[in-house]
């Protein structure tokens, strides 16, 4: 490293600080990309009885019209979104896209409509179906926590790489 050049850290986005939204929306995608595969394996018929707990709510709530979304299941939905949203979240942590803020207004395009979908389905289950299922609550608080990381990263500021050659 050259006297001028500035060391890599948080502000120049080649840092912990300034990667840790990222590694949590690829871990976390990750996490909802598990939920969702086992959901739609169970949608599929290809596993048997959901594991959800004594009162079978999840069966419920599987089992009801609502678990299809013009035709495709909702499961299938989430698997492929939350294997988008941890594809743009891997490759940003990459360091030719390390401080690339296209990165964060990506993530944060996909998991805003992942927010609202999520809400319509919880009202879903609390209003219509009457029934509350563990592995969608999970999913939920994953596409939550998903979307504050994809905020967290565009506040932290990546700046654009003409702004960090000047610091």
């Amino acid at each position: 490293m050259s006297a001028g050049a500035p060391a890599p850290g948080p502000a120049a986005g080649g840092g912990p600080a300034a990667s840790w939204p990222r590694m949590a929306v690829a871990t976390l995608a990750l996490a909802g990309l598990l939920i969702s595969a086992y959901l739609l394996l169970h949608r599929l018929g290809l596993v048997g009885r959901l594991i959800c707990g004594a009162e079978g709510s999840c069966e419920t709530v599987q089992s009801s019209s609502y678990a299809e979304f013009l035709g495709v299941p909702v499961a299938g939905i989430g698997l492929v979104g939350y294997l988008v949203m941890m594809a743009v979240a891997l490759a940003g942590l990459q360091p030719q896209l390390a401080g690339v803020r296209r990165v964060s207004l990506v993530l944060l395009a996909l998991s805003l409509p992942a927010v609202a979908f999520t809400i319509y389905l919880n009202a879903l289950e609390a209003f219509v179906i009457h029934a509350w299922c563990r592995w969608c609550i999970a999913s939920a608080t994953i596409v939550t926590l998903i979307f504050l990381a994809s905020l967290a990263d565009l506040v932290l500021g990546h700046r654009p790489a003409a702004d960090r050659r000047l610091t």
